[in-house]
């Protein structure tokens, strides 16, 4: 038995927090220092929204330890280099078993990438595009059940990053980048990790 919230479990270190990252180590430390901070780096941003792209049907933990690889095949998601990739990388990365070989799922990468550089003609940056969609007063999720799939900002960014030319960036895929990108906190109210706690 649990005295905490649905939604909330205690590590084996004490600590409370969200009950998605289980005892994994690899999800504890996401959980802890990536997930739900703001991010305003555009490569980060970029890249953050390939890799949920590549996660459509996966898990994130799936993704997650297979970054490092597609981090080196994709040239550090330098939107140049990326941009620049022709056929042969796109037979090149469908034969590295380190990655997820999906060809529309490589293709949408590179798509991006092409679609980013337009974008930041036109806007100055993805961080100052993607911004605009934090939601002013974010609900404040106290249990599991206050977490939600998507969001009204969610499925207009998803509009408007489809309009520009990105692929693979459904609402719910929106809202899963807008949650790792800090755009809302939805760590759960008694969660080590959410900052700063509600009053």
């Amino acid at each position: 038995m649990t005295d905490l919230p649905d939604g909330l479990t205690r590590g084996t270190d004490g600590l409370v927090r969200c009950w998605w990252p289980a005892e994994d180590p690899d999800y504890l430390t996401y959980h802890d220092t990536e997930w739900g901070q703001p991010v305003h780096d555009d490569r980060r941003l970029l890249e953050k929204l390939c890799l949920e792209g590549f996660q459509a049907g996966l898990s994130w933990l799936t993704i997650l330890r297979k970054r490092p690889a597609f981090r080196e095949v994709f040239a550090g998601f330098d939107p140049e280099v990326v941009a620049a990739y022709g056929p042969g990388d796109v037979e090149r990365l469908l034969a590295d078993a380190r990655i997820i070989r999906h060809r529309g799922k490589i293709e949408a990468t590179i798509t991006n990438a092409r679609a980013y550089l337009d974008l930041v003609a036109d806007e100055g940056s993805l961080d100052a595009f993607v911004w605009r969609y934090a939601p002013e007063a974010p609900p404040i999720p106290r249990s599991l059940a206050d977490v939600r799939a998507t969001s009204p900002e969610a499925t207009a960014l998803s509009r408007d990053l489809k309009r520009r030319g990105f692929r693979f960036v459904g609402p719910t895929t929106a809202y899963a980048f807008s949650q790792a990108m800090g755009l809302v906190d939805d760590h759960l109210v008694g969660c080590a990790s959410r900052t700063p706690s509600p009053r």
